[in-house]
């Protein structure tokens, strides 16, 4: 009766309504499995903040924003200097208020409950009793696993034209925004300019020192992939799009027409060959305006330095027998991770020892393949395998493995639930040319009309890269007093790069 009196309370009386800087907003607290916070701002969607573990959830629903307070704040600089401080100021208040009415809201609904079920009044007070317990437990959880830095990774669900407004730039919330009041701040800010502009979305300014890159993969000549394409590109002020691979679906030369939509995107269009993509459709794909075709080479595109391979099977479908020996593919690709390395590494004083090309990322379609660039590279872009993932390899390597932007093709109609579009938008640093944050975005598959964006941030955008250990040129000359290659690999406590004499990196 204890447990059930709490949740009746916090599910129906568990709510205020608190000024939280120029907005009223809506605090409530809902029993739940994963905890979190959640931020409804409609018409244009929703964001979730993964603030604390369950078993309460924290909803926050803007009912109103006073215009001239909302115009102070965009105008007014020492308004918006006091902003954080109002902020934290407000929202302490407004969580008091609200874990107090909680308190009593559940008092009252345990009594009741153990009132009405047992008939006894003193079994009533036990009950109120348990409920005190239970929600005082539910807030040392919610207390012990708050993280305040998860307001900077927010995952977004509603329209496109909402995120970058409501999400913000990746690269000023690494830079700017990493306190916890700040971060709020600039949460209350973008909801103002929103609210402010009304009908008309603000215009999402570029960062000149970010580097945005659309990850594309396996588009299997779906047309509706070019519609995210594009939108995604608008929104996020794209200035590469790198597609890794089955821009086709069999390779034939009728399937050429579809790449033709390249040369219409604007920007610079780096594509490396699929297993579904013929050499057909490498060349239909390279005569596009815009298009930069990477196939065992190095291109510098908008201020990255990409190598990519394409892949050296052609399995446009399952009759046709290919090479899938995962070996053979992970050996081709160690033979081409020797030829490259992170701009950072010295290159070789020898004469003998080969020159390794110096690339910020590379791509490839299958990541069996991309996975032997561990330790020769900070980052690698695949798909092939139609699942999102990362994995940070123990050498400092980031794998980045796309979805399928195409909906896997006509492949998404055979399940039940159609396929979603994925595609991913990557915040490099024009500076250092490393990842510092990405958004994975989500698309409805067909019929579907939603679109979901996690944002991630690199928690250690400049880690060293460590070569693997199969993966070291011998040194040249003798050494003495200084730690061997595979020493080295193997991340042992030495010193590295310019700090180790020639030879021994």
């Amino acid at each position: 009766m204890a447990l059930a009196g709490a949740w009746l309370g916090l599910l129906f009386g568990a709510a205020v309504q608190t000024p939280i800087g120029p907005a009223d907003i809506n605090m409530a607290l809902r029993p739940s499995l994963d905890g979190g916070t959640v931020v409804d701002v409609r018409p244009l969607g929703t964001l979730r903040f993964d603030t604390h573990s369950g078993p309460v959830q924290l909803n926050l629903s803007i009912e109103a924003v006073h215009p001239e307070a909302a115009e102070e704040i965009l105008q007014n600089p020492r308004w918006a200097d006091r902003l954080p401080e109002t902020i934290e100021t407000d929202l302490m208040g407004g969580v008091q208020d609200l874990l107090i009415r909680a308190v009593i809201c559940a008092v009252v609904a345990g009594f009741v409950a153990g009132l009405i079920v047992f008939r006894d009044f003193f079994q009533g007070l036990w009950s109120a009793l348990g409920a005190i317990v239970v929600v005082a437990a539910m807030a040392v959880t919610a207390a012990m696993s708050f993280n305040p830095q998860a307001i900077a990774e927010p995952r977004y669900t509603g329209l496109l034209t909402g995120v970058p407004s409501l999400v913000g730039n990746a690269q000023s919330i690494v830079t700017k925004f990493s306190e916890y009041r700040g971060q709020l701040a600039k949460l209350v800010t973008n909801i103002s300019r929103l609210y402010e502009a009304g009908s008309t979305l603000p215009i999402y300014n570029p960062d000149p020192d970010t580097i945005r890159v659309l990850h594309i993969s396996d588009l299997h000549i779906y047309p509706p992939s070019w519609n995210v394409v594009r939108s995604l590109i608008d929104q996020f002020k794209i200035n590469l799009v790198i597609d890794t691979g089955d821009i086709s679906d069999h390779g034939t030369k009728i399937e050429n027409t579809y790449v033709e939509e390249i040369g219409d995107l604007g920007i610079p269009y780096v594509f490396v060959r699929g297993n579904h993509d013929s050499m057909a459709t490498q060349k239909a794909v390279e005569q596009q305006k815009n298009a930069i075709v990477l196939d065992d080479r190095v291109a510098e595109v908008a201020g990255l330095r990409i190598y990519g391979i394409g892949d050296p099977r052609f399995t446009p479908d399952k009759s046709v027998e290919g090479d899938e020996d995962p070996a053979s593919l992970a050996a081709l690709g160690r033979e081409k991770a020797a030829g490259v390395a992170p701009p950072e590494w010295p290159r070789s004083s020898s004469t003998t020892a080969p020159q390794r090309s110096p690339v910020d990322l590379v791509a490839v379609h299958d990541p069996t393949i991309g996975r032997s660039f561990y330790g020769s590279v900070s980052l690698v872009l695949a798909g092939h395998v139609h699942a999102r993932s990362t994995e940070l390899s123990p050498t400092g390597t980031r794998l980045m493995i796309q979805g399928s932007t195409g909906g896997a093709g006509l492949r998404g109609l055979e399940h039940e639930d159609p396929t979603p579009l994925q595609a991913s938008v990557l915040y490099f640093s024009k500076d250092t040319r490393r990842l510092q944050a990405w958004d994975d975005v989500t698309v409805g598959g067909f019929g579907e009309q939603r679109i979901d964006i996690r944002r991630e941030i690199e928690a250690d955008p400049g880690r060293t890269i460590f070569p693997e250990p199969g993966n070291v040129p011998s040194p040249s000359g003798t050494i003495s007093d200084t730690p061997s290659p595979v020493a080295l690999a193997r991340r042992a406590n030495v010193l590295y790069a310019s700090e180790v004499p020639d030879g021994a990196r």
